[in-house]
């Protein structure tokens, strides 16, 4: 069974990958991340946003955030570190997201990445599949 996304209309698969889905204000086409939904979806297009951007800023957590919010099925002694950051979309939006790697100290700003999914663990929910940013090759 395919892994659902874990929100609607956050994310698309397209012929060259994933793509995240924002929204262009039709009154002075200000980018959003994500797409509006309610009321406010009305004055918004949506837009597939570009597959690559550039890391913007960034910080890694060390220590297993506090339940609520987290919502990782991880408890304290199964936590591992995660980058968390925001990538620049270059002439759309800059978008906060988990980074996929590794390589702690290779992370540089101003670095390309790369959208990805992964698979998300939520407690007591099961597994949905959520968007993140990798370096790119």
């Amino acid at each position: 069974m395919a892994l659902q996304p874990i929100a609607e209309g956050l994310f698309e698969l397209s012929e060259d990958g994933p793509r995240l889905i924002g929204g262009r204000r039709r009154s002075d086409g200000r980018m959003v991340f994500p797409m509006p939904t309610g009321p406010e979806a009305a004055h918004h297009d949506p837009v597939r946003l570009a597959r690559e951007g550039v890391l913007w800023s960034f910080t890694v957590q060390r220590f297993r955030p506090k339940s609520p919010p987290y919502a990782g099925a991880d408890d304290e002694a199964g936590f591992r570190p995660y980058a968390l950051g925001y990538v620049e979309l270059p002439g759309e939006v800059i978008v906060e997201s988990r980074i996929e790697t590794d390589d702690f100290a290779g992370l540089r700003v101003g670095q390309p990445m790369r959208l990805t999914l992964v698979p998300f663990r939520r407690a007591g929910r099961g597994e949905a599949l959520t968007y993140a940013f990798e370096p790119a090759a």
